[in-house]
C-alpha cells in the first residue's frame, strides 16, 4: 500500500470509530432513560449497571450496526474527498479506479474480520454476564414451553414431558421409550421427575414410576417409587431461554444446531438463521463498502447531503430486505442458508454493477 492508500486507509477506519462512538453514547443515554425505572425497582448496583451491562452492551451494539455504520463511514468520507476534488486528482495522477478501491478493500477486510471475531466469540462471552444482569434486574428470559412436550434425546430414544415448571424443576407425566428397528424395547412412565442439582444438570430423581420390558411377546413390569438416573436430558431441553444463541460461540452453536436436529426441536431453525447470519453479516460490510465508495466518488450537486441521504437509505432497504428473508426462513419454508445470503448476492449485484458504472 502506497501513501495514498494510508491516507483513505485511516479516514475510513477513524470515520467508522468516530461515528460508532459517537452513536453509543446517545444510545446508552436513551437506554439508561428506558430502564432507569427497572434499575431503581429491582435495587440494581450502579456498579453493576456499569460494568456488568452497558460495558457488555458496547461490542453488541457494534457488531449489531457494523455494515450500516461502515456504510455511512464510507459515504460520508468518499463524498468529502469527492467534494474537495482529492479523487479527482488521485484519478488524474494515472491511478484506476478499481486500483483507487485497494485500500477499501483491505479496510473493509479488516472490520469484517472484526465483526466475525465479535458475533462468534468475544460477544458470546461478554453476553454471559450482560444477560444474566438482564435477567436478575430487567426481565425474566426463561419461559415455559408448551405442553406436552416430545424430543428424541439420543439415537432411537425418545421423551414426552406433559409440562415442565420451571421454579421447581420439575416434569410431570414422565415417559421415555427405547426403539431397536423400529420396535419399542423398554418403556418407563412416571408421575414426574425432578432435578438433582447435586448430581449435575443431566441428573434426576424419578418419582412412582413403572417400566416395561418388552422382547417380542414377553414383557416384564417393575413398579417403583423412586429412582436415580442420569439422562441424556437437561432442564433447557425442556423450557424457553429468550434467544439462549446469545450465549454461544460458532462452535457451540453449530453444535447445538445437531444436537435440535437430533431431537427433532421444530426450533432449531431460529438457530440456523442465527449461524447463517453470522456468516453473512461480514460479508455485507465488503459489499455495502464497495457499493459506497461506487456511488459517492462522483461531486454531485447537492454534496454530501445527497450521499448521505441515497447511502442510509440503501442501508436500511438492505437491513429490510435481510429482516424478510428471516422470517420467511423463520416461519416459512425459505432455507436458512439463502435467507441470511440473498440480500448479500443481490446487493453483491448491484454493487458491480455500480463499480462498472462509476469510472464512467
Amino acid at each position: 500500500m502506497k501513501l495514498i492508500d494510508w491516507y483513505i486507509f485511516k479516514k475510513f477506519i477513524g470515520t467508522f470509530f468516530y461515528a460508532i462512538s459517537l452513536l453509543i453514547m446517545i444510545v446508552i443515554i436513551f437506554d439508561i432513560s428506558e430502564n432507569i425505572e427497572d434499575f431503581l425497582k429491582n435495587e440494581a448496583p450502579v456498579k453493576e449497571i456499569i460494568i456488568d451491562y452497558y460495558i457488555n452492551f458496547i461490542p453488541y451494539f457494534i457488531n449489531l450496526f457494523v455494515y450500516l455504520f461502515t456504510f455511512i463511514s464510507v459515504i460520508f468520507f468518499t463524498s468529502k474527498m469527492a467534494g474537495n476534488t482529492e479523487i479527482i486528482a488521485i484519478l488524474s495522477s494515472g491511478i484506476s479506479f478499481m486500483r483507487m478501491l485497494r485500500p477499501y478493500f483491505f479496510a473493509s477486510l479488516l472490520l469484517g474480520i472484526f465483526s466475525f471475531y465479535l458475533g462468534n466469540f468475544l460477544i458470546p462471552q461478554t453476553n454471559v454476564t450482560r444477560r444474566a444482569f438482564k435477567d436478575r434486574y430487567m426481565e425474566d428470559l426463561s419461559k415455559d414451553k408448551e405442553r406436552n412436550i416430545h424430543l428424541q434425546i439420543e439415537k432411537g430414544v425418545f421423551v414426552f414431558v406433559e409440562n415442565y415448571n420451571v421454579k421447581q424443576q420439575t416434569a410431570y407425566r414422565f415417559t421415555i421409550e427405547h426403539f431397536e428397528d423400529e420396535k419399542m424395547t423398554y418403556k418407563l412412565m412416571a408421575d414426574r421427575i425432578e432435578l438433582d442439582t447435586a448430581r449435575g444438570a443431566n441428573a434426576w430423581k424419578i418419582i412412582n414410576y413403572t417400566k416395561r420390558y418388552i422382547d417380542g411377546m414377553n414383557e416384564r413390569i417393575e413398579k417403583g417409587i423412586t429412582l436415580d438416573t442420569v439422562l441424556n436430558l437437561i432442564p433447557t431441553d425442556l423450557y424457553k431461554i429468550k434467544e439462549d444463541f446469545e450465549v454461544m460461540n460458532f462452535w457451540e452453536l453449530k453444535e447445538h444446531i445437531n444436537k435440535e436436529r437430533l431431537k427433532g426441536s421444530p426450533g432449531v431453525v431460529n438457530y440456523e438463521v442465527e449461524m447463517q447470519k453470522r456468516l453473512a453479516s461480514p460479508a455485507a460490510i465488503l459489499i455495502l463498502t464497495f457499493i459506497g465508495a461506487a456511488l459517492s466518488s462522483r461531486k454531485v450537486r447537492g454534496g454530501i447531503g445527497m450521499h448521505l441521504g441515497l447511502g442510509i437509505a440503501i442501508t436500511f432497504s438492505y437491513i429490510l430486505f435481510m429482516q424478510f428473508s428471516t422470517v420467511f426462513a423463520t416461519f416459512g419454508n425459505l432455507s436458512p442458508v439463502w435467507a441470511a445470503w440473498i440480500p448479500n448476492l443481490l446487493y453483491a449485484i448491484m454493487g458491480v454493477y455500480l463499480i462498472i458504472k462509476a469510472p464512467k
